[in-house]
């Protein structure tokens, strides 16, 4: 524009047009996913082998029930050994003590390097080993003795299993949180004469949380899912309440349809609560926190308030038209 002819206006623009970027890909993938989604319906609704009533009769039944709060103990409880040991198992490893660090080191090396189905039958047959469990002087006269079956029944059995094996995993993600905490902080809290154990506790592991209870959630909910290999040493919990029904009915497939949906059921439970630990962990390194999946739905029926156009000042008649 000429800017010398003050007094006169420019020519108006014509309206741009504009055009949004197709994406067809997305549109293919959609109705592919469409397509595979109606065939599962489908199979669902119509094959008679999932014998949705029998699904119905069964998911309340009593040793359906009794299985659920067998597997959530030995999921509470084999995840309480596993943080502890792995607590105490990560400080050993990190220890400048070469005894404590290659202990821990052997530790993780022997359960991580073992199934856990082997490790369970192993625990369940410990009576074949030691025949029974003596407390008194080493290599000398026992104060006390127990049969090692009736001191470790299978429940205990399952339980030893299933947390001694978690500590090794969880040894490895404590460490992770811990080295992710700046070195300089521990040298500060040593400056102000707090010892190691006290810098630990106060310092590191609350700043480590935010690392480690990610991978630890994960870790309880994949403890729940295998909790369902304790059957192999006669332990009735989910899985094995579901087999000793159909063993008897031969309703194969409704009465593992009745254990999924339990197993579905926990590990949703368990994964929103995991979101909202690992939000609260996350104050201290977020100034905004990511919206709750309630606030996310509130979202969706209330309407944000509009934003007022700013507004933008008139030249001075007579002046240049930008």
């Amino acid at each position: 524009m000429n800017l010398t002819d003050r007094g006169r206006v420019p020519p108006a623009h014509p309206e741009l047009k504009a055009v949004p970027v197709r994406h067809p890909g997305r549109w293919a993938g959609a109705v592919v996913i469409l397509v595979l989604l109606a065939m599962l319906i489908n199979a669902l609704v119509t094959n008679p082998v999932f014998d949705w009533h029998t699904v119905g009769h069964y998911l309340f039944h009593q040793s359906i029930v009794h299985g659920v709060g067998v597997t959530l103990q030995l999921t509470v409880y084999s995840m309480l050994i596993g943080v502890s040991g792995g607590v105490l198992l990560a400080v050993m490893r990190l220890s400048p003590n070469p005894l404590l660090s290659g202990t821990a080191y052997v530790y993780i090396w022997v359960f991580r390097g073992t199934p856990v189905l082997v490790q369970l039958v192993f625990w369940g047959f410990l009576g074949l080993l030691w025949e029974k469990i003596s407390i008194g002087v080493p290599f000398g006269p026992t104060f006390w003795s127990q049969n090692t079956n009736t001191l470790v029944p299978t429940f205990t059995a399952a339980l030893l299993g299933l947390g001694l094996n978690e500590a090794a995993y969880m040894a490895e993600i404590v460490r992770a949180g811990i080295q992710s905490v700046n070195e300089g902080q521990s040298e500060a809290a040593h400056a102000l004469g707090m010892t190691r154990s006290q810098t630990m506790r106060r310092i590191v592991l609350p700043q480590a949380m935010r690392v480690i209870i990610p991978p630890t959630g994960n870790e309880t909910i994949s403890m729940l899912k295998t909790t369902s290999l304790v059957t192999v040493i006669s332990l009735e919990e989910l899985f094995r309440a579901g087999q000793n029904i159909y063993s008897h009915n031969f309703k194969n497939i409704p009465l593992l349809v009745v254990v999924s949906i339990w197993y579905l059921f926990l590990t949703s439970i368990l994964t929103i609560g995991q979101y909202y630990v690992e939000r609260h962990f996350a104050r201290g390194a977020n100034r905004v926190l990511p919206p709750t999946p309630l606030q996310k739905l509130r979202a969706l029926f209330v309407k944000a308030p509009a934003q007022q156009a700013p507004v933008t000042a008139l030249p001075p008649e007579g002046g240049p038209h930008v």
